[in-house]
């Protein structure tokens, strides 16, 4: 009689990923990739940021005209 696996979901036999050791190799593959994800959430934020100063600009500041 085998026991459950304690995560759902996980293949008998598999490996437990509480006890996984990753390899040197696994770490360089990792860190070599870099912080895509994060650039293109700063990326986006960024476009974000631009793209409602640019709504304020031309719907507010430009109709109202310059100030006397």
């Amino acid at each position: 009689m085998t026991l459950p696996s304690p995560t759902p979901g996980a293949k008998p036999g598999a490996p437990d990923p509480d006890q996984f050791e990753p390899t040197e190799a696994d770490l360089h593959r990792v860190v070599s990739a870099g912080p895509t994800g994060a650039f293109a959430v700063a990326g986006v934020a960024t476009a974000i940021v631009v793209l409602i100063y640019l709504a304020f600009w031309f719907f507010i500041h430009v109709p109202r005209g310059m100030v006397q």
